[in-house]
Order: C-alpha cells, then structure tokens, then sequence
C-alpha cells in the first residue's frame, strides 16, 4: 500500500482544480489542436500534429500523476492542528542561532518564518517548506522554546523555536 501524503485543505483544493482543469479544459484544447494540425494532410511530416501529440502525452501523464497523488493524500484538517509543536498546517516563527554558511545567507539572530505544508505544496522561495525536506522533517514535534539542529551539506542549521502559529501565513 503507497505510503499517505499529508496535505493541507488548500493544497488539495489547489490539486484538485488542476486536475479538473487538464481534464475538462487542456484536454478538449489539445484536442482541437490534433484535429487542427490533421487537415494539413501528411501526418508523418506534420511537425503541428507531432508536437499535439507530445502535449497530450504530457497532459495525459500529469492526469495520471495527479490522479495517483489524490489517492494517497491525507488532508490535514484545522481542528486536527494546534499550536503546540510544529507540523503540516502550523508556522513556525524561528531565530537563527548559529552563522550558517555563505550560500544560506542566514546570519545568527535573524528570525524566519516557514509554513509547514505537504510535500505537494512546498514552494521555498516563498517559505513554504515540505514536511519531507530536511528544514521541515527536522522542525515536525519541536516546540516553543526548543532548539533544533539541522545537518546540511558541509554545515549545521541551528535554529530555535519562537513562535508556532495555526495555519499557513507566511
């Protein structure tokens, strides 16, 4: 049995109306664009029709791909989250406690925010980290007043726990 995924209300929401979206809207579109590149005639030198076919098989694909993922989610519902400890639906308010390597950027002292989200939700240029990168697998259970370690490449985070808040407000 595939292993369940933790995901928000929102981040389901958001891949459930794209996979509505391929399936009731790019479908019919690449659809059209098959039937559009056919009346040129010749389909073995058609580039049009070609590269019709290579979308539909990318759009058919990530139908699928979705398809799968929504049978494997868990959603996280509001009542289920409190502000407790850290995990999939709270942020996290941190304090940098170590000078980090260059590349980070991260000095110590500097506060961080992050929204805890599943896997499918994460954007980290937008604060949004996975509950199964190393930053969110390290900070899920820690709470207010913790400090947590984190070993990355050549380098440890070390971070302590301000503030955890119920929701994704970053």
């Amino acid at each position: 049995m595939p292993e369940k995924k933790k995901i928000t209300r929102a981040g389901l929401e958001k891949l459930q109306a794209e996979l509505d979206n391929r399936v009731a809207v790019v479908r019919n579109e690449i659809a059209q664009e098959i039937e559009f590149a056919r009346s040129y005639g010749d389909l073995s030198e058609n580039a049009e029709y070609t590269e019709a076919r290579k979308k539909q098989a990318e759009n058919e694909s990530k139908i699928a791909e979705l398809e799968a993922l929504l049978k494997v989610v868990v959603v996280v519902e509001d009542d289920e989250i409190n502000n407790d400890q850290v995990s999939v639906g709270t942020t996290v308010t941190l304090k940098t406690m170590s000078k980090t390597n260059e590349d980070f950027m991260a000095t110590k002292g500097e506060i961080v925010r992050y929204a805890i989200v599943g896997a499918q939700e994460a954007d980290p240029m937008h604060d949004r980290i996975s509950d199964e990168s190393e930053v969110g697998k390290a900070l899920i259970g820690a709470s207010v007043g913790d400090t947590v370690s984190i070993p990355l490449d050549g380098y440890t985070l070390i971070y302590s726990v301000k503030e955890i808040e119920k929701g994704n407000q970053v």
